[in-house]
Parts: C-alpha cells; structure tokens; sequence
C-alpha cells in the first residue's frame, strides 16, 4: 500500500517557496507524506563540448541547493510532517506530473524563472494545473494566507458534491467559514440577439438558484455543522465573482469541468481565469480517471 502524499514543485523562486510553505501546513492539517520535487532542464546541447560533466555536475549542486533550502522551509511550517527531496533531469511540466502519478494533492507557486511582474500563471503551472490526474493548488497572490473564509464555486455540474465536499472539508480543517458563490449571468433571449447585455433576472429566478444551492448544501451542513456558511448569489461571471471573493479569502475551490480537446485538460475557464488573477491560491478540484 503506497502512502499518502503532497507533492511540491520547487525552483528556489519566492513563488514557489511560498508553495513550498503552503503544502507543509496542507501535509500536517491532513496528516501526509510531503514530497519536494525540483526538475533541471540541463541543456544537452553543452554535452557536444568538450567540457566533461562540469555542466551537469554544477546543475545538480544547483538543484540540491534549491530542495535543500525548501526541505528546510516545510520542516520549519511543519516540524512533525515527514518531508522526502527529489531532483529530476527533464522539461518540468512533463516530470512532475510523472511524479505526481500516486500523489493526493499537487502544489506549484504562480510564476517560476522567467516569470514577469504581473504574476499571471507561468507556462508549467498552466500545463500541470489543464492535466493532472489529482487536485492542484497554484499558490498565487496573497501566496501562504492563513487568514480568511474558504470560497468555493458552486454550480449544477457532475462534480459539484464533490468541489462542495472538499470546501466544507478544507473549511472545518482551517476552522474557518465558508463562502459559497452561485454565479449565473442568464443568457438574453435570442430576439435580443446584438442588444447591449442587460439583466432578465427576476427575483423568481433568484429564489430558485438559491432553493438548488440549499438542495446542494444541505448534506455538506449536516455533516459540517461546525462550518459558518455564507451563500453569495451573483448574476457576474463565476470567475469576476470569485475573484473578487479572493482578496478576502485564504483559499477559493473551484471544479475541474471544461471540455478540452486532449484527454485530461479539462480545465474550465473559471478555473484558468482564476488561476490567472486571484489574490489567494486556488485548488483545482478533480477526482483521477477510472
């Protein structure tokens, strides 16, 4: 039987240090294995040159230096969480979700080398995030928060027992509220086709999302009687409406429930968008394939 782990994507940046410190809290709340992972890209074009294995040799002692320093860092968040290191030689995005074959959560910072002052998501955070097996958190904005409700995204989809049993769970584990979002921008009626958006919502339509939402909730109330609920119902974007909700939150859920068009990058454009723009991590709910 393999044990339970998180694992972290490292490369010594303030990002992903900040990642590094938020899986170690996660690893100690749910009593896991962490597992720090930094991928090198050694050029192998250096190999055609005579220069032995300086190149590689200096890249290890570079990739050792960085799972050092972040070993440290969780161990100091969480001194009792047992913490195992790794270095691996190849393109990142590809190597850690490999790695992350067997692991319960994945845990990457918002920008890695390269990244830009706007934090947008970087390119290895995108990929691992459009198709991971398991759940991703991007460490983002405010970065390791321990302040705030949990916000979660509420809607009619498959997963939604599911995205909604995990806020009420990360919401009971922080001891914390929970923020719940029932977003619906109504679509216009087809006559108005070329008309400037307006709202059609009626009071009516208002009371029926909230009667499905509480339909939704009431299992997750009875089994987290201790979780303050908050229901939030918006006629925004999912995604305007959560980012907003972010900068007061230490954590927004969302589902995985998009339509790629390559097997397992089903990643919603709530979720890219948050990915992109909130001011608090952001978890990436997915169950694995059967």
């Amino acid at each position: 039987m393999s044990t339970k782990e998180i694992l972290v994507g490292t490369d010594g940046t303030p990002a992903s240090q900040a990642a590094v410190q938020w899986a170690a809290a996660e690893a100690e709340r749910r009593h896991r294995v962490l597992r720090v992972v930094h991928v090198f890209d050694w050029e192998w074009r250096s190999a055609r040159y005579d220069s032995g294995t300086e190149y590689i040799d200096v890249s290890r002692q570079l990739a050792d230096a960085v799972v050092a320093d972040a070993s440290a860092r969780a161990r100091a968040v969480a001194p009792a969480v047992q913490v195992k290191v790794a270095t691996l030689i190849g393109s990142p995005a590809p190597e850690l979700l490999n790695a992350a074959a067997d692991a319960d959560l994945i845990v990457l910072g918002s920008r890695g080398h390269g990244g830009f002052a706007s934090l947008l998501l970087g390119s290895v955070g995108q990929r691992v995030a459009t198709h991971a097996d398991c759940p991703v958190v991007v460490v983002r904005g405010r970065g390791a928060v321990g302040e705030g409700p949990v916000a979660v995204g509420a809607d009619d989809s498959p997963t939604a027992g599911l995205v909604l049993g995990t806020a009420f769970e990360a919401a009971a584990g922080r001891d914390t509220g929970l923020t719940v979002v029932r977003a619906y921008p109504p679509p216009p009626p087809l006559w108005m086709a070329g008309v400037p958006v307006v709202d059609f919502t009626t009071p009516q339509d208002d009371a029926d999302e909230r009667r499905r939402l509480e339909e939704l909730l009431t299992p997750w109330r009875d089994r987290y009687p201790e979780v303050k609920v908050d229901v939030t119902i918006s006629h925004g974007s999912p995604a305007a409406v959560l980012t907003g909700v972010s900068h007061r939150a230490q954590l927004v859920i969302v589902g995985s429930h998009g339509h790629g068009s390559i097997a397992g990058a089903l990643l919603g454009s709530t979720g890219l968008q948050l990915l992109h723009h909130a001011d608090c991590p952001v978890l990436i709910v997915r169950s694995r394939p059967k």
